[in-house]
């Protein structure tokens, strides 16, 4: 059975495209319950991704990775300063790591962020997108960094601008508005797995 395995994924949107399909898919989010639960195809691991690696001998066809940007997107810059070096020093490693599996790995992959601070970092993204684009009635810039034989998806563009919300911008304050914002819109992650299947 061939595999995805998504990084820092804990809605799982982004590999149920895959998971339909028939891929096994490992989702690998430190707010899973520790160890690994299976849904179906999706496979939820609580581990960090310092600590897992996918199990010897799968046949491992693609990975993403979103690692998280609380510490790192310019839209949060003004509160930098409060958080310290530890936190800015956190989402670069944290980053970093993704970059390293990535490669390591030598499969397709994508690793997403908003803009942030690891264009100065590292180096610019190789695509940004609109959640709009794909079908996803909101605005979102989100940056791509990719490899492996990654394919783009051509926009879509299904939504009328003027149906766009700022549901992201004007999402009021709770415990889980972070997850909320970093969900992945559906539409390209459909699109996502008709170009790299």
């Amino acid at each position: 059975m061939r595999v995805v395995i998504s990084f820092f994924d804990k809605t799982t949107n982004m590999v149920k495209p895959w998971a339909e399909a028939g891929y096994l898919c490992y989702c690998v989010d430190i707010q899973h319950p520790p160890g690994e639960t299976r849904e179906g195809n999706i496979v939820k691991v609580g581990a960090d991704i310092f600590d897992w690696l996918p199990p010897w001998g799968l046949d491992v066809v693609a990975a993403f990775f979103f690692p998280p940007c609380t510490d790192g997107a310019v839209s949060g810059a003004r509160w930098f300063k409060d958080k310290g070096i530890d936190a800015a020093l956190r989402y670069v490693q944290l980053f970093r790591a993704s970059v390293r599996l990535a490669e390591w790995m030598g499969i397709c992959y994508l690793i997403e962020n908003p803009v942030s601070t690891i264009s100065s970092y590292w180096r610019k993204p190789d695509y940004t997108f609109q959640p709009w684009q794909y079908g996803d009635p909101y605005s979102k810039k989100t940056c791509l960094w990719t490899g492996g034989g990654f394919i783009m998806p051509e926009p879509v563009h299904t939504v009328k601008p003027d149906n766009v919300t700022e549901k992201i911008w004007l999402m009021p304050p709770s415990p889980d508005r972070a997850d909320k914002r970093a969900e992945t819109p559906m539409g390209f992650a459909r699109a996502v797995y008709e170009a790299n299947k």
